[in-house]
């Protein structure tokens, strides 16, 4: 039986406006990277596609994925002060646009961040009502809400890794509600993405990332908590 929506969804969330697709899905993509990134970054690249380079400062886009670097909420009043924080903060971005980009979403953004020497790549759409998905994550498709508890593992792929690891999700009677694996290749660097119903334990976690076959191993709970 499919999930069924409720007023809120439909609705869209509370948040800044003018638009749930260009404001609260834009900061809540935002959002997401931080948490792929572990931090608030010292440097962003923001790439606006298709109808989102046409309309990103009109629609307020700018701002609100600023916003979102600074892990402000879709409701804070603060969004229309986000350059001005992101100085505060020492946040240095750049925007850039293109306009027609026929493989991507019509409200498509890609975010270079760094932090450090830690660099992250995530390409995120606005759906609309503030709903988003993170389609793919350093090159990796991931296809991701995060509205769930949400699990990204970089490994070798190996023979029987997936069932190594679903197991431990099992251990700890995490649900799984969507996965989905890419590699680049037979034998060679392969990505699960996986949302739960609930979190892992902190043990679980740094036993995953102590695995000699696993690269990185990224734990993003809801974003909106």
């Amino acid at each position: 039986m499919a999930e069924r929506s409720s007023i809120f969804d439909m609705i869209g969330p509370v948040m800044i406006g003018p638009s749930s697709s260009h404001t609260a899905g834009v900061v809540r993509i935002a959002r997401a990277a931080i948490k792929v990134l572990g931090a608030i970054p010292n440097e962003a690249t923001v790439t606006f596609y298709n109808s989102f380079a046409k309309t990103y400062e009109g629609h307020g886009s700018d701002k609100a994925i600023i916003a979102g670097l600074l892990n402000l909420k879709t409701d804070d009043k603060r969004i229309k002060e986000a350059f001005e924080l992101a100085k505060e903060a020492g946040l240095t971005y750049t925007f850039k646009s293109i306009g027609s980009a026929g493989t991507y979403h019509p409200n498509t953004i890609k975010l270079n961040l760094k932090k450090g020497d830690k660099s992250v790549e995530v390409i995120g759409e606005s759906l609309g009502g503030g709903v988003i998905n993170i389609s793919k994550v350093n090159g990796f498709t991931a296809n991701i809400s995060a509205t769930l508890h949400t699990l990204i593992i970089t490994a070798d792929d190996r023979e029987g890794s997936i069932a190594f690891i679903t197991s431990i999700l099992t251990h700890d009677k995490a649900n799984i509600a969507t996965m989905s694996v890419t590699r680049k290749g037979k034998k060679d660097i392969a990505c699960l993405a996986i949302e739960m119903d609930t979190g892992l334990k902190e043990i679980s976690l740094e036993y995953l990332k102590n695995l000699d076959w696993v690269q990185d191993v990224i734990y993003i709970p809801d974003i909106d908590m």
